[in-house]
């Protein structure tokens, strides 16, 4: 009888449960994740637009006589694209990819295209992963993405050390969108690890923008790296706020009924201070730049405005239910409106009509400040007890001689692979090692996975 009677009951507390997370769902729009967040730079933000185009490169077959060009077209030239991978290169193991020199920028750039909805490969590569599967330099990350990346470095880790070594004063950038961005953080990361690799360059040579990422790495890293990671999200993009394991999602689709249902009382029940406890939950990675052009409650879009900050609560926790949630997510729409913001910041200026010797140093104060704002994150992500994170220290991540900003890194060595010395790095060979196989031709083949070439 006592049983009976409680039942009502909790149907009224699901219902109340329910009708709550609806109303803060409702009200929740894109602008509310950024909105203390401080305004991006120029010089900082420049690079976006350009690095756009090169991943919209990757889907021209030629690209001498492009077809889907953006208005101003690529800005590149195609004698100096000096590799490109298709999808019959990598057999599935990487979207495809190409390799820039850009004079013009002094930058070698390495841009991967995101997921293409026909190739069962790339959804192999985005759902090879749940929760705690991975453990890499004291964190998670999505282990799919991971073992995409390091057959990339396999391939080309010999080209761009030899383009860093001939141009010693060029940056190394990898970019990409979607299901690549999480490739290109990903290449970063261990790319940082393992410097010496590439000829000693310096970290702060090496930078990486990854354009509407998916959630690929834990908390501690996402903020202990955003020296170099760099994260542009549209407005309302769905996917880096999609928290859920996309591997649950493909699964459920057939009853998703039910995991909205889970999602919903979760998010209810569940503080968000214990969700940041979690360490295997992911996040998008690094810095991140928000482009917002609407606002709640207005028809229309706006001129877009670019906040940025390194976030360590509230990185984009709450999928926004707007019908741009997947609009956001194209890339074209991200080049166009990034585009847009970059040229409204470089009319702003103009009309300031700043002296180039005061850009310069407001560019120095803007590093300085980039550096003290990634310090306070590293020490919030400890206040707030985020697993396996560390305070900065000035023997570690930073170092600042007084007259500018430099970066040293002291890498760690990764929980996923073996030691091989107190003092030795990990090496390209420990990684390729542990990801892949050989077969009996000698031809690197992926461990325990099943990619098939289309």
């Amino acid at each position: 009888m006592s049983l009976a009677c409680g039942l009502p009951l909790l149907e009224c507390v699901y219902c109340l449960a329910c009708a709550r997370w609806a109303w803060k769902r409702c009200l929740h729009s894109g602008e509310v994740d950024s909105a203390t967040w401080g305004l991006a730079a120029a010089a900082d933000f420049a690079p976006v637009p350009r690095m756009c185009r090169l991943v919209m490169a990757n889907y021209e077959d030629d690209l001498a006589s492009p077809l889907f060009a953006p208005p101003g077209g690529y800005g590149l030239d195609p004698a100096a694209v000096l590799r490109r991978r298709t999808y019959a290169d990598t057999r599935g193991r990487v979207t495809p990819y190409l390799l820039y020199l850009d004079h013009a920028h002094a930058d070698i750039v390495l841009a991967l295209r995101g997921l293409n909805l026909v190739k069962e490969s790339d959804y192999a590569l985005l759902l090879d992963n749940r929760l705690g599967k991975r453990r890499f330099d004291g964190g998670y990350v999505h282990n799919g993405l991971l073992r995409a990346a390091a057959w990339v470095l396999d391939a080309e880790c010999d080209l761009l050390r030899d383009l860093l070594e001939r141009y010693p004063d060029y940056t190394l950038t990898f970019t990409g969108h979607s299901l690549g961005a999480g490739v290109a953080a990903m290449l970063t990361m261990v790319v940082v690890l393992n410097l010496d690799k590439l000829g000693n360059v310096d970290r702060s040579r090496t930078r990486c923008y990854a354009m509407a990422p998916a959630r690929c790495m834990s908390l501690n890293l996402a903020v202990r790296y955003a020296d170099v990671i760099n994260s542009v999200v549209l407005q309302d993009d769905f996917l880096p706020r999609t928290a859920t394991p996309l591997e649950d999602i493909f699964k459920s689709i057939l009853c998703l009924p039910c995991l909205l249902c889970l999602r919903c009382m979760r998010d209810t029940c569940i503080p968000e201070d214990a969700l940041l406890k979690d360490p295997r939950r992911l996040y998008a990675p690094g810095r991140i730049y928000h482009i917002v052009e609407r606002k709640m409650c207005r028809c229309g879009r706006y001129p877009p405005v670019v906040k940025t900050a390194v976030p360590v609560d509230g990185r984009f926790e709450h999928i926004v239910l707007s019908c741009n949630a997947t609009m956001d997510h194209a890339i074209i729409w991200i080049e166009r409106e990034a585009q847009k913001a970059l040229d409204l910041m470089l009319e702003e200026e103009d009309a300031m009509e700043v002296p180039s010797e005061q850009k310069m140093e407001r560019n120095e104060t803007l590093q300085r400040e980039h550096v003290e704002e990634h310090k306070a994150a590293l020490r919030r992500a400890v206040t707030l007890s985020v697993p396996d994170a560390r305070a900065p220290s000035p023997y570690g991540t930073f170092d600042d001689d007084g007259g500018g900003v430099r970066h040293r890194y002291q890498p760690e060595r990764s929980e996923s692979f073996p030691p091989v010395g107190a003092r030795q790095r990990m090496s390209w060979n420990d990684l390729i090692e542990r990801v892949f196989d050989r077969d009996e031709d000698g031809q690197i083949v992926l461990r325990s996975s099943s990619f098939s070439p289309h």
